[in-house]
């Protein structure tokens, strides 16, 4: 008989993900450890946006480091032939923030100093699972004992298993912090998307299409990140940086101090829901928390982790409960049926999107940003029900032109087990 582990939760993970779900079980009162290869204070890489209204309800606009009321895309070609309407911007009509990373960070380190969170540097090798604890190993033969186990440590987890399902679509990014020649976007504008295209030759057009992210930052800084939304095999990283240039000398941009090179952002979308009968858990990007539609997240954690832990604490009432046990109660409030079904839809929709050529995915956002605002951001944000979403979906379909609509009904790859998964989920 092993001995009774002396915490209740190992959480594996340096990230946001890692540190969101960490502090969230600190409030429960729970006792919690995290084990990381790397410093919890180490500044992140990476930008994370969220729309101002969700930040808003989550009451955490003050983490915010920009916010902009100017929220524009544009889905015209913008080819010298085209339509003076080609270049006017759809108008989002909502704030959209940047976190200030350094405050969000400090914002969950500091609710863990405030449980007494204890931090172990190494990695994780090893894990035993027995029905009174489990057992982490790391690489220099440190054991780490806890009632239950949650991996946070990001796109390839070391111990969470998922169900493979084919190919996983790749967003993939390049950017660019800095100052410029002149504006590349109007003073106080953010640009969710530029799709405009009159940069590419007319064979390049028929190649995967990539769209601009462009803000203004302030005091001359403008960040501009070429995207590829998602597809498998992904957008290189090469290409990314090419198309960058290539839009910019097309417009007489050029910059003139780099302050910041995002060198390629490569975020899996449409990553299975992990195996739910597994006894250890999973948060953030180890448990295909990225929103498949848009690639975000942090706002989903912000949401999950206080559900999850309150499900967590309550399961380990049971003072005989084995970590498989809580392990289910956890994916139960992780993971309910609602949010797989919904997880199936928004997979089905990335699969279709992944085989548009760059009229159709222009035609497509030009109607998914014509619906009502309270339908486009609640499937963005995925704040919708399953009956708002579905409804959703019929009105983007219904009012989508011809070559949208077809690019729609097609049945070429994944869709035909995404809808059964939608219709019959499985654990």
């Amino acid at each position: 008989m092993r001995s009774e582990a002396s915490i209740d939760t190992l959480v594996l993970g340096s990230g946001p993900g890692a540190l969101a779900i960490a502090a969230a079980l600190g409030k429960e009162q729970l006792r919690v450890e995290v084990l990381a290869a790397n410093d919890p204070k180490e500044p992140w890489p990476y930008t994370y946006g969220i729309w101002g209204e969700e930040v808003d309800e989550l009451g955490l606009s003050d983490l915010l480091e920009h916010r902009w009321i100017n929220t524009v895309s544009f889905f015209g070609a913008g080819s010298s032939e085209a339509k003076a309407a080609e270049n006017i911007p759809t108008q989002h009509s909502k704030d959209y923030g940047l976190f200030d990373k350094k405050k969000l960070q400090e914002y969950w380190l500091n609710q863990c100093d405030e449980a007494s969170i204890h931090w172990h540097k190494g990695i994780a090798k090893e894990l035993e699972v027995d029905n009174l604890v489990s057992t982490v190993t790391t690489t220099s033969g440190q054991k780490l004992k806890a009632r239950i186990l949650i991996d946070a440590t990001g796109y390839k987890p070391v111990f969470l298993k998922s169900q493979s399902q084919g190919a996983v679509a790749i967003q993939t990014c390049y950017g660019v912090v800095g100052n410029f020649n002149k504006p590349p976007v109007e003073e106080g504008q953010f640009v969710l998307m530029d799709y405009r295209c009159d940069h590419l030759s007319a064979s390049e057009r028929t190649e995967p299409p990539t769209f601009l992210y462009a803000m203004d930052m302030g005091n001359g800084r403008f960040f501009l990140e070429e995207t590829s939304l998602g597809l498998s095999p992904p957008v290189s990283l090469e290409t990314l940086q090419s198309r960058l240039k290539r839009r910019l000398e097309h417009r007489g941009l050029a910059i003139t101090k780099l302050e910041h090179e995002e060198l390629g952002l490569f975020l899996p979308m449409n990553m299975p829901v992990p195996d739910l009968e597994q006894p250890l858990l999973g948060f953030g990007g180890a448990a295909a928390m990225v929103h498949p539609a848009s690639g975000y997240m942090v706002g989903g954690l912000l949401r999950r982790a206080p559900s999850l832990a309150k499900a967590l604490a309550m399961a380990m009432q049971d003072k005989n409960a084995s970590p498989a046990t809580i392990a289910c109660k956890g994916w139960d409030a992780l993971w309910p049926e609602e949010l797989r079904r919904k997880q199936a839809l928004y997979q089905f929709g990335l699969e279709k999107l992944m085989r548009f050529k760059e009229p159709q995915l222009r035609d497509f956002f030009k109607g998914f940003f014509n619906l009502p605002s309270n339908q486009w951001y609640g499937f963005l944000t995925n704040t919708l029900n399953i009956s708002e979403l579905v409804n959703a979906m019929w009105n983007m379909f219904v009012s989508a032109p011809w070559n949208v609509k077809w690019g729609l009904m097609g049945m070429q790859g994944r869709e035909l087990l995404l809808l059964w998964k939608f219709l019959k989920p499985q654990r």
